[in-house]
């Protein structure tokens, strides 16, 4: 679609330029906004006749622009957000959220339609955030967003206080650590003997045992041995009691 521009727009042109652009941003953006007419025979006769008007609207609008785009150019604005310990936000930062902010700093002139933030702020930082107060007249502002307002200081200084926290919280690991497993020098030397010295007694214990028990088995072995002495020794003498005794050789010979 054809259209004439009554403005300058973006990378499309100038006033009274006329250009060929994709009929959906003509109808949803250019028309509706009052940004250009259909390049028809009729309306080109139209802008000749308000052509003047335009022009001299304009250079009152550039003006205020330039008015409010000095007071505001470069300006940084603290937005507070809760986020990760990553900085990544819980949300996000729009260009209505922009717009407001500026607001309440006093620019009351600015409007959603004047930041021109391609995508949502995501992350903690510092975030330079172009503002088209008019087609002719853009500036940047800081957008500072934190977690506090302490951080929020230490971001404007310069600081990454991701990693600061991330250094900090390492830090405090290692204390702690330190404080529950490493004793004092007393107490080490204390906690070192103590384990030397219950093995030492368990060894000793362990060795008694050892020396107890083989006594037993060295008694045990020689108690059966001399009852099993005792046993033959009974078992001869009664032997030697049940065989008949012999009779004289001259009685044997007598009987014969």
């Amino acid at each position: 679609m054809e259209v004439i521009l009554l403005e300058r727009v973006g990378r499309l042109g100038h006033m009274g330029d006329i250009v060929r652009v994709k009929d959906g941003f003509a109808r949803n953006f250019l028309l509706p906004k009052g940004k250009a007419l259909r390049a028809t025979k009729e309306n080109k006769a139209k802008y000749e006749g308000m052509k003047e008007t335009l022009e001299t609207r304009n250079v009152e609008l550039r003006g205020e622009a330039q008015k409010i785009g000095s007071g505001l150019d470069g300006k940084s604005f603290i937005v507070l957000r809760q986020a990760s310990e990553g900085g990544q936000l819980y949300g996000s930062v729009s260009g209505r959220d922009v717009a407001a902010i500026l607001n309440e700093g006093g620019f009351k002139e600015v409007n959603r339609s004047h930041v021109a933030l391609n995508a949502p702020i995501k992350n903690i930082g510092l975030h330079k955030v172009p503002v088209a107060l008019h087609p002719e007249v853009e500036i940047t502002v800081t957008i500072n967003v934190a977690r506090s307002a302490d951080e929020a200081e230490r971001i404007a200084r310069g600081e990454d206080v991701i990693g600061r926290r991330d250094q900090a919280e390492e830090r405090e690991a290692l204390t702690a650590a330190g404080f529950f497993d490493q004793p004092e020098e007393g107490e080490e030397g204390e906690a070192a003997g103590e384990p030397a010295e219950a093995g030492e007694a368990k060894e000793k214990e362990a060795k008694s045992r050892k020396t107890a028990k083989s006594d037993d088995d060295q008694e045990g072995g020689k108690e059966p041995k001399r009852k099993k002495a005792k046993a033959a020794d009974e078992g001869d003498e009664t032997a030697k009691e049940a065989k008949p005794a012999k009779k004289p050789r001259k009685a044997r010979d007598a009987e014969a």
